[in-house]
This record gives C-alpha cells, structure tokens and sequence, in this order.
C-alpha cells in the first residue's frame, strides 16, 4: 500500500498518528496502525495479579489487573497509557472474551483512557501462570 493511500487521522497530544487506510472500516476499540516516534518503553506480559500475586476471579478483573500493572510499569519509564502504540493481548477463551466485550471496554477505558493503540488478540491454550486468564503485552512511545 503506498503512502499516498494512507489516509492519517489528526495527530493526538502524545505526537503518535493513528494510521487508516483510506476507505477501511473504522476499528472499535483499536487502531490499524500507530505512528511514533521517540523514546520506547516495552512492557512485558503482563498477567492479572496484585503484588502479592494473588489474581482476582473472572476475565474483566484480571484485565482490571493487568492494565493497572502496565500502567505501573509505563510509569516507572516516565510513560504514559496515552503514549501505548501497541498492545498484544493473549486470552485462553475467546468466547469468554467476546461474552464480555462491553465491561472489558468499561474497564479499557477506566484504566487506559479513550486511547486505542494498534492491536493484537490471541487465543492462546495455556498461559505461564495457571491462573491467569490473559497476559498483555505493551510498546510505549514518548515522543
């Protein structure tokens, strides 16, 4: 696709661009593309569980969880919700996650603000934690 047919969306406080392809289907809840430029913060899978590793019950409070403990991270690189230009997310069912896309987006949003990042979903069949229901990864772009 050539950069001509990229049709760019207003650029947000944080400098980052949201890229959409003219044409395409606005995404909910994501964007197709990210554009940055600055310092990184790279989060690794984060799961659901406090600090003393205790995971709540349920798909939404684990995600609760694991959105709180990205932001902690971001923070502790001078980052913020705001400046995520991507996110992979790993699920171990799939329906579970569908059955609960309205509270997921409550909670999306509570956590990480009105910012949608490029995004990716996984179903997975096992996680490294047993109990843990999703692990989130996440790439932060200061500008």
């Amino acid at each position: 696709m050539s950069e001509r047919s990229v049709r760019k969306l207003p650029t947000r406080p944080t400098g980052h661009t949201v890229l959409q392809p003219a044409g395409w289907p606005r995404p909910k809840g994501y964007s197709n593309g990210i554009k940055a430029r600055g310092d990184m913060v790279f989060v690794g899978g984060m799961v659901g569980w406090d600090v003393a590793g205790r995971f709540p019950d349920g798909l939404v409070a684990q995600v609760r969880q694991a959105l709180a403990n990205i932001v902690a991270v971001l923070q502790q690189g001078g980052a913020a919700p705001e400046h995520v230009a991507r996110m992979t997310w790993y699920v171990l069912d799939i329906d579970e996650y569908r059955a609960a896309l309205g509270e997921l987006g409550d909670v999306y949003r509570e956590i990480m603000g009105a910012h949608y990042p490029a995004m990716t979903l996984v179903e997975v069949r096992r996680l490294v934690e047993p109990r843990a229901r999703v692990e989130i990864e996440a790439t932060a772009v200061i500008p």
